[in-house]
């Protein structure tokens, strides 16, 4: 390896080698970057928290005789039969042409196996997800491709999408490679042209008109489903609020760390707010209505492990979403295919083409030999397993900081490392009682 800075070499930090690639990129094609997962850059993220563990000021539970719950209710603020969850990890949406048809099976066996749910995406409701899907929720798009009032009535939650945290603004986008007969049949499409959603509603041009679209809901579902709303992360303050006022049973909100299939780098990496600086948000929306916890909140966007969702739920939501690390359990970015994700242009731990359906792991492809690879059961455990492993690793932080069910976590629970982390998850300093931008918080 080239020792640059033994010669007096010094890259810039403006113009880096990442930097001078994509213009040149620009330059030669004329064509801008599409890619899929979330965004890249370095961001506050729930590793600059900790929580506070109890001594002796706080009393910590017995990790093997006490009990710590996990289990959430998802809905009851106005549906008949809500979503009574064991773990308050749930499957974000994620869509069949997007995704294969064994991947969804796949995401349907696991979220099932430790009593979650798993949800659609775009494209509407297939026969391998709903069949192994316990809790399935149905979401319903801008671009209502797929959209079928049988299946909004056999799914069990229905998720009105104003947005996504990787693209708040903008709408999906399938090249035509992975629009095959089955997912241009569902989506009433050509085959293999390509295909963007839109990125606003077609029948609805503000909140008033979001009350009366989930009335409608309501009413072809005869009143059984609780109804969420998901945003992108941009102002999730209001954006919250009206969602409450427009009679959502949940809303979810998606930070920019959240992972998509398909869209420009540039809207990945420059449109929305970290997920950290949108929790608090959201919290105060909900509270200042007097509706905390009656309405629930799920968060989305770069959770990981246990620990990211102790955090969330410390920070005030009532549970998770995860995707992109749900698509890692089932086997996207394996070492063990590094050889072939090479051959595309890219690495093991680096592949995010998930746009162009050639995924050696069989997951965010349509090619038939490709899906083949993947084995929805297989696959299905291993995500059962990490979810499990999830929630173990949460009630063991709630435990040690003298919590019997995960929702009682709370801010109190934790501090930040970083000053920026700190003003955005409004939360104190660690070592210090000061709140960055709190009016009369000390040292």
């Amino acid at each position: 390896m080239n020792d640059f800075a033994s010669q007096g070499l010094r890259e810039s930090a403006t113009f880096d080698r990442t930097t001078i690639a994509a213009i040149q990129h620009a330059a030669r094609t004329g064509i801008y970057d599409i890619r899929g997962g979330g965004a890249k850059r370095e961001l506050p993220h729930f590793d600059d928290l900790l929580f506070l563990g109890a001594s002796m000021s706080r009393y910590p539970l017995e990790g093997y005789r006490e009990r710590c719950d996990t289990d959430v209710v998802l809905g009851a603020r106005n549906a008949k039969f809500p979503l009574h969850l064991s773990t308050p990890v749930t499957i974000a949406g994620m869509s069949f042409g997007a995704l294969s048809g064994r991947a969804k099976e796949a995401l349907g066996r696991g979220a099932s196996e430790v009593g979650t749910s798993t949800t659609t995406g775009d494209g509407g409701m297939t026969e391998e997800e709903r069949g192994q899907s316990k809790h399935l929720v149905y979401q319903y798009l801008p671009s209502r491709y797929g959209m079928n009032p049988d299946h909004l009535r056999a799914a069990d939650a229905i998720e009105v999408v104003l947005g996504q945290g990787a693209k708040p603004g903008g709408g999906g986008m399938l090249l035509g490679q992975k629009i095959t007969e089955r997912v241009a049949g569902m989506r009433t499409l050509p085959v293999g042209v390509d295909q963007r959603s839109a990125c606003r509603h077609p029948d609805w041009t503000g909140p008033d008109d979001l009350a009366i679209k989930i009335a409608e809901l309501r009413e072809i579902t005869d009143w059984e489903k609780p109804v969420y709303v998901k945003v992108g992360a941009s102002r999730p303050y209001y954006d919250v609020k009206l969602a409450v006022k427009a009679g959502a049973d949940v809303v979810v909100v998606d930070g920019m760390q959240g992972g998509t299939a398909a869209t420009q780098d540039v809207f990945i990496e420059h449109v929305g707010i970290p997920t950290l600086a949108a929790i608090p948000q959201a919290v105060q929306a909900l509270q200042e209505m007097g509706v905390h916890r009656e309405v629930q909140l799920i968060v989305s966007g770069g959770v990981r492990n246990g620990a990211d969702l102790a955090k969330c739920m410390a920070l005030g939501a009532d549970a998770v979403a995860i995707g992109t690390a749900a698509l890692i359990a089932l086997g996207d970015n394996d070492p063990a295919l590094d050889a072939e994700y090479r051959a595309l242009g890219s690495a093991a731990g680096y592949y995010d083409d998930w746009q162009a359906g050639r995924d050696p792991a069989g997951i965010t492809t349509q090619d038939p030999e490709l899906q083949q690879r993947l084995d929805p059961v297989a696959a299905g455990h291993r995500l059962a397993n990490y979810l499990r492993v999830m929630t173990m690793e949460a009630q063991i932080i709630a435990r040690a900081c003298g919590k019997a069910h995960l929702q009682h976590l709370e801010p109190e629970d934790l501090v930040a490392l970083t000053v920026e982390a700190a003003a955005m998850a409004r939360l104190p300093l660690a070592g210090t009682s000061w709140v960055p931008g709190r009016a009369g918080a000390g040292l």
